[in-house]
């Protein structure tokens, strides 16, 4: 369960530009990438939009953590990451697996029956042994009901109905789009959207719905196109009421 590295507008909030070391482009950064572990136990593996879900409120949740913050333990490593590409990597762990990630430094955030554990970046050949020998690939996940539409005023990463993902290359790309969003909103509004516990809805949008979705303005994920999905692929649309008719 992978993801490339997205290729994101450049924020417009103050202080979080992806250029703060002087490079012209997020290729000359060195990269890093951002492990995210999902609980899949054979018996009972979650939903796959809970598992979408819970993914994009993990990266959310570290994003927003004072470790990430000023002069936090993680502060300086998620600079970095984000001078870059905002690369994703999706893992799978049951059992005595879940438990020994769940040993490291990191946030595990819960949704209505998915687990994710989401650690702060490592570089690209750093990966702890821990997670390096973790699965990527080989599971998916499905919708056991399709999920209902969402409530007005939801903030929703739409997803396209014409790219095709794993469950967990979704999962990566809708940890993308909740970063795009969370960069373009203001202190305020970040505020209020984690105090909130960062209510989101994952939905995949119809094909007319999509289509202005993707002119509309609103933070759109494009995919590096180095696994599953065509290079400049569009993938992922944030929604969020704040950032309509900026």
């Amino acid at each position: 369960m992978t993801s490339d590295p997205a290729v994101p507008s450049v924020p417009s909030v103050p202080g979080d530009s992806p250029f703060r070391s002087g490079r012209s482009t997020r290729d000359e950064a060195p990269q890093f990438v951002l492990p995210l572990v999902v609980r899949v136990e054979r018996a009972a593996p979650p939903a796959r939009t809970d598992a979408l879900e819970t993914a994009a409120r993990a990266v959310l949740t570290l994003l927003a953590d004072e470790r990430s913050l000023g002069d936090g333990a993680w502060a300086q490593v998620m600079r970095d990451w984000q001078d870059a590409r905002i690369r994703k990597v999706v893992r799978r762990a049951r059992g005595a697996e879940w438990r020994r990630a769940g040993e490291l430094p990191g946030i595990t955030v819960t949704g209505k029956a998915a687990e994710v554990r989401v650690f702060p970046p490592v570089p690209l050949d750093g990966w702890p042994k821990e997670l390096a020998k973790l699965q990527v690939s080989g599971t998916d996940l499905d919708d056991p009901e399709a999920p209902p539409g969402a409530e007005a005023g939801t903030i929703v990463l739409w997803m396209s109905p014409d790219v095709g993902m794993s469950a967990g290359k979704a999962m990566a790309q809708a940890g993308h789009g909740a970063q795009l969003a969370w960069w373009e909103l203001s202190d305020e509004e970040r505020t209020a959207w984690r105090e909130a516990g960062f209510p989101l809805a994952v939905r995949t949008a119809t094909p007319e719905a999509w289509r202005e979705l993707t002119a509309s303005g609103l933070p759109l994920v494009r995919d590096a196109g180095f696994t599953e999905v065509a290079p400049g692929s569009c993938t992922v649309v944030a929604d969020h009421p704040a950032l309509r008719g900026r």
